[in-house]
């Protein structure tokens, strides 16, 4: 199956540097969101660091004989310790950290890993639906049936995360099959966009524009239009 994709990304309104990344395999092989925290320069650090590694495992060991979670899962691994490396060169960026999203087209099945606050989405017959789980403070409370949706996007702790990559701790990484049909658009994506965005909208706007481009561009537009208070990017991918 062919694939059409673009990626975007934006400082937005009220950041002067901008902590997200992205990486888009020229061969559409695979597709990486990140989106860096700790600080003025950490984040930065740390999102480029995350997409750089994780590309550069996955090209240098595509044709390896481990499968396809075990090469997704050392990628991630490989850049969680080129962070935590760079923390230790750099004492100032100790508390950096990163979330990522990846999606991996490798043998006949896809898959999704996803650490922190990022999020994949699927659109399929104009229904959205978020395909990972937010590792968020206000997630789990959500999922516990301690908070509901309403209050948890407005929550004080909403951008508190339970998992990103940049900490010694980390020892699982959440890896799962992705089901794609033809037709299906994904959308790899930072909270910028989320926290501006709601999800009918989202659905609204990938399902209405033609292109890959035209759908990522509105998709900020939009965010900026609703106060693009934080850094903001879109990865989009169309499985013809």
């Amino acid at each position: 199956m062919k694939r059409r994709f673009t990626g975007l990304t934006d400082t937005g309104c009220l950041r002067s540097v901008n902590q997200d990344d992205f990486y888009i395999d020229p061969d559409g092989r695979f597709f990486i969101v990140a989106d860096g925290m700790g600080g003025h320069a950490g984040g930065q650090e740390a999102s480029q660091i995350a997409t750089r590694q994780i590309q550069v495992y996955l090209n240098e060991h595509w044709e390896s004989g481990m499968n396809s979670k075990q090469l997704l899962e050392k990628a991630i691994f490989d850049a969680n310790q080129g962070i935590l490396k760079d923390q230790e060169i750099h004492p100032e960026r100790a508390d950096m950290g990163t979330t990522v999203v990846v999606v991996l087209f490798r043998d006949t099945q896809p898959l999704c890993a996803h650490i922190g606050d990022s999020r994949i989405y699927r659109l399929r017959d104009h229904t959205l639906e978020q395909v990972t789980e937010d590792q968020t403070w206000v997630a789990r409370a959500m999922k516990m049936g301690d908070l509901s949706a309403e209050a948890a996007r407005v929550h004080p702790w909403r951008h508190v995360l339970s998992q990103c990559l940049g900490r010694k701790d980390l020892q699982k990484i959440d890896i799962q099959p992705l089901d794609v049909q033809a037709g299906d658009r994904l959308l790899l994506c930072s909270d910028g966009l989320t926290e501006e965005v709601p999800d009918p909208d989202i659905e609204m706007i990938l399902g209405q524009s033609k292109t890959c481009k035209e759908a990522a561009q509105a998709l900020i537009d939009n965010a900026k239009d609703n106060g693009g208070s934080d850094n903001i990017t879109v990865v989009i991918v169309v499985q013809d």
